[in-house]
């Protein structure tokens, strides 16, 4: 408990630091592009490292061995598709959100509304998975049982969240995400030597032990291959679409993801934006080997049936982890110091993520909305920032709500949900503008709206929401207990709705004969260049 309070402290203070700094909306939005390329690129591995990162692809690799260590790799896979596609272009061209580089050679309003409702549904989405995790993770360490206990819990940490976003801005949002990076990665090497040194750093033992402390009785090496949870032999052909499927939206989803785009504008250059990717790339790339160890080493030191009892979705395993091993090199007070440490790091992950979620949000509301289609362009800076705080506050307590119902699904998977919305919508808008000359407004806002609708409606109507009744024993793991109304039997849509967003992209703007070859010319000069960067969002 004393870790946390020290925590929190320690963030507390460099919000209220920041928001003394915090005087102008290029302060609020983009920490006043004062950050070097090695401070953001720690910041971009801490926003990306998140909960679902940290507590949920450990918990699945713990609970389905092979299959659950694809999370690792579609996250992995998918940060350098971010980077090589979109990351320094969306960079140069825009100046805060996404819609400015979306808006430029089009019709703003219209395609500014777009962007804003679909960055802020993708950022519900994610932050939703934050949430849950928060509640998992503070429920083990300070004891909390029950539903409501948890409840309680994810408000704690939405008020701490929107408390950082409203008062620390950008500046305040990327050093939490400076620190948390670091102690993250702390942490988890700790635990990884631990765990490596109790099998004599032979990673082959460790899985070996792993197998047969928690893969099925009937067959323990199956928990070393593919097949135990995506493309069973009893989910036939469904399972196997469904794991194409989720392939798709892990490898595609981080270049449509907001909160991940608008690091890049932290920056003051192209050639910081640069370096910053090659520290993010170096950091993030550890840290998902890292999750290997901590999976497999919770699967064979704390065993399934423990894990599920602490939380039925895994979230908890990495925390038992290291109280395990902990207790095992140093006695029981060494596994409870262990456990505060790695709960607080689970802890300080969380809230920068949420932090960075809900500025993301929040600016595209105040910034592309708010002043841009509301007030078409004559609102002043300090209103901006004013909306961007207020709304900060709204889009906090929706996602406190849907995390409170939430309860209980395992983060990594309510992540690869957001994934699927962010590569549906976003992703064909944003490579269209960039790469293709004819695109136009009509093609944008088919693009995010096809997408985004699509991917909202498949899961809404897919096992995900309602499902039969399971047999006695077996965890509901439907939103909506005791009504199926489910006709789309993927988990998650992103093999349908990515290929629709694209679709819907192409056929809006072939059926437009609106093009602008003056605008494209200025906007690739500008991807390749950055030069004329800070003007972006006055056209």
């Amino acid at each position: 408990m004393t870790l946390f309070l020290v925590f929190v402290a320690a963030t507390l203070a460099i919000t209220f630091w920041a928001s003394r700094q915090t005087k102008t909306a290029a302060d609020y939005y983009a920490g006043g592009r004062s950050f070097s390329g090695v401070q953001n690129g720690l910041a971009i591995g801490g926003d990306y490292m998140s909960a679902a990162s940290f507590l949920g692809i450990a918990g699945i690799i713990a609970l389905s061995g092979y299959d659950g260590f694809l999370y690792s790799i579609g996250f992995l896979v998918a940060w350098l598709v971010a980077l090589l596609l979109v990351a320094e272009l969306m960079r140069n061209s825009g100046k805060f959100t996404m819609a400015d580089v979306l808006a430029f050679r089009m019709s703003p309003r219209p395609v500014r509304t777009a962007a804003g409702v679909s960055t802020i549904v993708v950022s519900i989405f994610y932050l939703l998975a934050q949430m849950v995790g928060a509640g998992a993770l503070v429920g083990l360490l300070l004891g909390i049982t029950g539903e409501a206990g948890k409840a309680w819990t994810i408000v704690g940490v939405g008020a701490l969240m929107i408390v950082y976003v409203v008062f620390g801005g950008m500046k305040g949002t990327t050093w939490v995400q400076i620190v948390k990076a670091v102690l993250l990665m702390g942490g988890a090497a700790l635990v990884t030597v631990l765990v490596l040194g109790k099998f004599g750093f032979n990673l082959s033992s460790l899985l070996t032990q792993a197998a047969a402390t928690s893969g099925p009785k009937a067959n323990p090496d199956s928990f070393l291959i593919p097949g135990l949870k995506y493309g069973t032999d009893a989910q036939g052909l469904i399972g196997k679409i469904d794991l194409i499927s989720l392939g798709l939206a892990l490898v595609l989803g981080t270049a449509g993801l907001p909160h991940i785009l608008i690091r890049f504008y932290t920056v003051p250059t192209a050639k910081d934006a640069r370096k910053s990717v090659m520290w993010g790339i170096g950091i993030i790339g550890v840290f998902y080997l890292v999750t290997l160890v901590l999976g497999f080493g919770a699967a064979a030191l704390v065993g399934r049936e423990a894990i599920m009892a602490g939380d039925k979705a895994g979230n908890t395993a990495a925390p038992m982890l290291a109280q395990r091993i902990g207790e095992e090199i140093f006695g029981s007070a060494g596994g409870m110091i262990l456990l505060a440490l790695i709960g607080a790091v689970a802890f300080a992950t969380i809230l920068a993520v949420v932090a960075g979620l809900t500025l993301a949000s929040s600016s595209s509301f105040s910034h592309d909305l708010y002043a841009h289609v509301f007030k078409r362009g004559k609102a002043s800076e300090r209103q901006e920032v004013v909306v961007a705080r207020v709304s900060a506050l709204i889009i906090g307590a929706i996602a406190i709500g849907l995390g409170i119902l939430a309860q209980g699904w395992n983060v990594a998977f309510l992540v690869s949900l957001a994934f699927a919305v962010a590569a549906s919508g976003n992703l064909p808008a944003i490579l269209y503008s960039l790469f293709w000359k004819r695109f136009n407004t009509v093609g944008a806002v088919s693009a995010i709206y096809g997408g985004l609708g699509s991917a909202l409606i498949l899961v809404i109507f897919s096992p995900v929401v309602s499902a039969p009744p399971p047999p006695a024993g077996v965890a509901v793991t439907a939103l909506i207990h005791g009504v199926d109304f489910h006709w789309f039997p993927l988990s998650n849509p992103g093999i349908v709705s990515i290929p629709l967003g694209f679709l819907c992209g192409w056929l809006g703007t072939i059926l437009s004969k609106e093009f602008n070859a003056a605008k494209y010319a200025e906007i690739e000069v500008r991807s390749l260049t950055g030069v004329g960067a800070e003007k972006a969002s006055q056209h």
